[in-house]
């Protein structure tokens, strides 16, 4: 109850989509209680969303102390001036860094193990953009301020260093694009994109649409 009065409107919808992600991406859960009482990456997530208000109060000491304490118990390093939308599904906390500059969209899944960093090259806007509705697997790890566009997917341990088109599939090291998402419903059935079809399908198929630029 102690940060209780910190968090907004807004805040509470995103919790309340963070927790339904944790019950409908993973088959494991599958109840909204079990995810609240057990999922670490939904704990952490919470603790990111106190956090990040707490930040942008100027109360970056209790900011950062709250950061360090859930990295100690949850493994997952969340800087809490990133900026995360609603929906956001960590399979686990397990390994999971996002750095200060980071932005991830609505609808994103972040698998255990990635990375969402900086090449320590650059300063200021450092890190990377994560568009809704993309997919980052196990491991996967994103440097630098590039864009991961709208749908994209990056498979496990792909290591990207370059911007991500909407609708991609880049894998390897360093990732290349090997495909671009399948946009037929049928291919909406896995617990991680059953949930895509519905809000974006109609959108992406737009955007599959458009002419590409020379």
């Amino acid at each position: 109850w102690l940060f209780l009065d910190l968090l907004t409107d807004q805040d509470r919808d995103s919790i309340h989509c963070d927790v339904i992600a944790a019950a409908t991406r993973s088959s494991s859960v599958g109840q909204a209680l079990l995810a609240v009482l057990f999922h670490t990456g939904l704990h952490a997530l919470v603790c990111y969303r106190v956090g990040h208000r707490l930040w942008q109060q100027k109360r970056t000491g209790l900011a950062y102390y709250l950061q360090s304490t859930v990295s100690k118990h949850y493994s997952a390093d969340i800087h809490p001036a990133c900026r995360m939308g609603q929906g956001i599904y960590l399979c686990t906390s397990a390994g999971v860094v996002i750095g200060e500059t980071a932005t991830v969209g609505d609808d994103v899944s972040i698998l255990h193990g990635v990375t969402l960093g900086g090449t320590g090259k650059e300063t200021g806007d450092r890190h990377p953009k994560v568009a809704s509705g993309a997919i980052l697997k196990d491991s996967a790890t994103v440097l630098g301020n590039i864009p991961i566009g709208s749908g994209a997917i990056v498979t496990a341990k792909a290591i990207v260093t370059k911007p991500v088109p909407p609708l991609a599939i880049v894998s390897g090291v360093p990732a290349k694009i090997i495909g671009k998402r399948d946009l037929s419903e049928e291919a909406f059935q896995d617990d991680l994109e059953r949930h895509l079809a519905f809000k974006y399908l109609d959108e992406w198929r737009a955007l599959d649409d458009e002419p590409e630029n020379d």
